[in-house]
Order: C-alpha cells, then structure tokens, then sequence
C-alpha cells in the first residue's frame, strides 16, 4: 500500500472561556487525505488553551472541568508575576501545562477511533473570544 499524508491548519474561533468541539472539522481533514489506516495528529498552536478528549454527550461533564480547573489555577493576580496580559492569563498558561496542546488519535476505516461518547475539544482559557490554529496532520494507508 502507498502511504498518504495530508497536512492542513484549521482556524477555530472561540467564544472565551470554554470548550469547542472540533471532532468534525478533524474528522473532515482525515475523510480529505484519504487515509484508512494510521493517525491523526492534532498540534494547537496556543499556550493559553488545550485539547481534550473528552465526553460528548453530558454538557455538565464539561461544565464541571471548566469549575475545577479554575478552582486549580484560579484568577488571583496575588498569586503570579506573569500579569500584564491580565488576570485571566496567568491561570490560562496553567491549565495548558496541566492538560495537553496536541492529541494523537487512530484512524480506523477511514474515519477518527474516538469512542463512542468521546470527542476532540479545544478548551479555550482565556475569557475573551480568539481566532486558534490547529496543525492537522494524517499519516496513514
């Protein structure tokens, strides 16, 4: 078999904080590369948000990580010296060292080997909205 590969960058734009699902705009980049078997790397170019994989179909899942990782790195000027981009920043570099900035998934028959109450989200921390840019890279047969 003759390996394919598909690299692409995707703009998301956030509401501030919170969670936005891209399951579907990866997913459309590996349909396009035309990989059925490898892997999808998923790189965000941003160290003030992350990637998830995370539960899809209960929204207070993700209601009650948004909580806990502001109880984790909360906003408190007090607490850090890094404070001339504001309040929320700070805490925002936090959550991205604690969680992670890529994800590399399987591809399965063509489409992403999420399971089935799983999907891939960027977790914007910052309050305000931003333009993000995630690297997408399909590797595969």
């Amino acid at each position: 078999m003759t390996t394919k590969q598909l690299q692409t960058i995707l703009e998301v734009r956030t509401d501030g904080r919170g969670f936005s699902d891209v399951t579907a705009q990866v997913e459309r980049c590996v349909q396009k590369s035309g990989v059925q078997t490898g892997l999808c790397t998923v790189l965000l170019q941003h160290t003030s948000a992350s990637l998830v994989i995370q539960e899809n179909a209960d929204p207070s899942v993700r209601d009650d990580l948004l909580c806990f990782f502001d109880r984790l790195a909360p906003e408190d000027t007090r607490l850090y010296t890094h404070t001339t981009e504001g309040p929320d920043d700070m805490p925002a570099h936090l959550k991205a060292a604690l969680l992670r900035t890529s994800e590399t998934i399987p591809v399965r028959e063509g489409r992403l080997a999420l399971g089935t109450w799983q999907a891939l989200y960027l977790f914007e921390h910052r309050r305000a909205p931003h333009t993000r840019k995630l690297v997408v890279h399909v590797v595969g047969e």
